[in-house]
């Protein structure tokens, strides 16, 4: 499936506002200006609390602040663009002139609100679709010359979350990043990071298969991985909770994720993810150059 061929791992990546090094994994921390978000933890509206929950999600380590004005839960009822905008910039105005040295992503499909919250200080554009629900984005992404996380997803906005049923799960999400991957070099993107997209068009077992091939994704495509499971039902399903209650089970997935080559952890809990790197690292330290027998 995977090609013999092992390609140089892009690992720095240049920002408006700081440069992000990926030879460590990093922490992008979660705030959504939704009211329909599935964590309700990580919905902020009002200023102070806006202010509040970014400082602390900075000062527990977060390297990327990931701002989210649409929901893309199962079920969730999908804003219009003058709705999803007004929530970003609103968010962005907060944030920025307060926060000047920590990258911001801009969780969107949509190339109008990408583009206008750019010009507010955006730096990284995190899509859902692939460039496949807004056929604009991409090339204004090539024109900001910034960051994109690249998600696999199957369907459109309406059918995302249907589960799909794949022959070989693994080969066909890697060749799905192949085809995008060219197209995104091909527009002149080459800032890009991999998300598997857990959780969406996948059954219960594909999302854990994928957890397994992360290496081989990041040393076949050579480009850093992102892996947002926080709170999911993935892992709710497992442990028999609910999203208040899975912030443990949470760990021991990202803990699994980091061990099998995540470069990116996207988590409502920046303090806990922190932790996980670091027992990971050094885990991976000494087992990788430990004597063997």
């Amino acid at each position: 499936m995977f090609k013999n061929n092992q390609l140089k791992i892009k690992t720095t990546y240049h920002t408006p506002h700081g440069n992000l090094d990926f030879s460590s994994p990093r922490v992008m921390g979660i705030i959504n200006s939704t009211p329909d978000s599935f964590y309700s933890a990580s919905r902020v509206t009002h200023e102070k609390a806006v202010i509040e929950r970014v400082e602390a999600m900075i000062l527990e380590g977060a390297d990327i602040i990931d701002i989210g004005g649409s929901s893309t839960r199962p079920n969730s009822t999908e804003p219009d663009e003058a709705e999803e905008l007004n929530r970003v910039l609103e968010m962005l105005k907060i944030i920025r002139p307060r926060f000047m040295h920590i990258p911001i992503s801009i969780d969107t499909y949509r190339s109008n609100i990408a583009k206008a919250a750019w010009n507010e200080g955006a730096d990284i554009i995190n899509d859902i679709s692939g460039g496949a629900f807004d056929n604009k984005l991409i090339l204004q992404v090539s024109q900001m010359n910034i960051p994109y996380v690249l998600m696999h997803v199957k369907g459109n906005r309406q059918s995302m979350h249907q589960i799909h049923t794949y022959q070989n799960v693994i080969e066909e999400v890697f060749n799905y990043f192949e085809d995008k991957i060219n197209i995104l070099k091909n527009a002149g993107i080459q800032q890009i990071i991999i998300d598997p997209g857990f959780g969406f068009s996948k059954q219960l077992e594909d999302n854990y298969k994928l957890l397994g091939a992360l290496n081989k994704f990041k040393e076949k495509l050579g480009y850093p991985i992102m892996v947002g499971v926080s709170r999911k039902r993935m892992i709710q399903h497992i442990i028999g909770t609910d999203a208040d209650h899975a912030l443990n089970g949470t760990t021991a997935v990202n803990v699994i994720a980091l061990l099998h080559g995540a470069s990116l952890l996207r988590v409502h809990d920046v303090k806990e993810a922190k932790e996980a790197i670091k027992i990971s690292e050094f885990f991976l330290k000494l087992n990788n150059n430990s004597d063997t027998l």
